[in-house]
């Protein structure tokens, strides 16, 4: 069966920023019509870093989506047509101060693919050098450390709340063994 959904024509609801709104009108593999609401988005990137000694650094931040603040691993938004590893080694220095000998791809992925086009891109920095840490304007964030155990043993347990997060410790420590 043929599942692919052929887009005839788009309308543009919205153009901010970081985000856009659409609606696309598709056929269906039946061929009947319907309506399709997309959120446009660059992309992110979320760096899991851990120090030799196996601490995981992680952010403290508040975010709008569920009005607080929510623990998570160093992580911003592309820029368009931009380097995912760039990006993600430009955020961890504004949001930790630290720096990378080595970067290690472990993954990328959709974090709602029926409406978001936003794909989320997750490294593994290590060889972790410190340095002070140089927020965009606006932007407030606090860096702590734990231990990379401790930090996997949150996430099977539920208490992190952020899906990149949870994603990258879980392939980082898997990684780490």
């Amino acid at each position: 069966m043929e599942l692919y959904e052929k887009t005839l024509s788009t309308d543009i609801k919205f153009q901010g920023k970081i985000i856009s709104t659409r609606v696309d009108t598709v056929e269906l593999p039946d061929k009947t019509l319907t309506k399709r609401e997309v959120i446009g988005h660059n992309g992110g990137v979320g760096i899991v870093a851990v120090t030799d000694d196996k601490q995981i650094i992680l952010v403290r931040q508040f975010r709008a989506g569920p009005h607080k603040v929510i623990l998570e691993i160093p992580a911003g938004k592309l820029e368009k047509h931009e380097d995912p590893l760039t990006c993600g080694k430009r955020e961890l220095l504004e949001e930790t101060g630290y720096t990378a000998n080595k970067f290690q791809r472990l993954t990328a992925f959709y974090g709602s693919p029926a409406i978001l086009e936003e794909v989320i891109h997750v490294y593994l920095a290590t060889e972790l050098q410190s340095g002070e840490s140089k927020p965009d304007k606006g932007e407030f964030v606090e860096h702590l450390k734990m231990p990379l155990e401790q930090a996997w043993r949150m996430a099977v347990n539920g208490e992190f709340e952020d899906a990149k997060t949870i994603i990258g410790i879980m392939l980082a420590y898997e990684f780490l063994k």
